[in-house]
């Protein structure tokens, strides 16, 4: 607190200084998250090639979906990368605008990449903050998260492009034994006289797509 109970404005290259942190320690995070997810994914792989040798061609295809949302989880992420590097070379940009004209300027690149920030949950929070205090400086106008634009857009994808996903990663994982290649025919396994997956396989499933939902969330 100032004289008279008045609150010092905040110095803006100490801003900046801040913000520019604080978007490079959710960059390491994210950066964590991705690896987490990978080895989850190499994980699932292994359990994949295992049930195709066993002939359990339902088990595969379970598997093989949750490599593809693994696969479309890090991509999300590898994109949240991309923006806040962009929001980190916006800030470098604000410092030199800063050291010749004495103040910060407003940024469509800024708001923009913040914008899809803000739709990224595991660093959602902060955005949020940020953007607040970019607001104040100026920087960027007040935004409105749309979230459930965003939901929409996740549940409109075709099944049909999911299967294809899906039958792609089975081709790659089994040789070509199981699934579609871009232009090829499907094959089955040899399907034994126990079809259903024991009960340990099951448990593991489960587990495993226990562990890629809690990453992706």
């Amino acid at each position: 607190m100032g004289l008279f109970g008045k609150t010092k404005a905040p110095d803006p290259k100490e801003a900046v200084q801040h913000w520019t942190s604080a978007i490079r320690k959710e960059g390491f995070k994210l950066d964590r998250n991705i690896n987490q997810i990978k080895r989850e994914e190499e994980k699932v792989k292994r359990s994949l090639k295992d049930a195709a040798k066993k002939g359990h061609t339902d088990v595969c295809k379970v598997l093989a979906k949750e490599i593809v949302n693994s696969r479309k989880a890090q991509n999300k992420l590898h994109a949240a990368k991309a923006h806040m590097n962009s929001v980190q070379m916006q800030m470098k940009n604000q410092l030199a605008v800063l050291r010749i004209s004495g103040a910060l300027e407003a940024s469509t690149a800024v708001m923009s990449s913040m914008q899809q920030l803000l739709k990224i949950e595991d660093v959602s929070a902060t955005m949020r903050e940020l953007s607040q205090e970019m607001t104040k400086a100026g920087i960027i106008e007040e935004m409105v998260e749309d979230t459930l634009e965003d939901a929409l857009g996740d549940d409109d994808e075709l099944e049909e492009d999911v299967q294809n996903e899906v039958d792609k990663v089975l081709f790659e994982l089994t040789a070509g034994e199981i699934g579609k290649a871009p232009l090829a025919h499907q094959e089955s396994l040899p399907v034994p006289s126990a079809e259903e997956p024991a009960p340990d396989e099951e448990e593991d499933l489960s587990d495993m797509r226990q562990r890629l939902q809690a990453l992706r969330s």
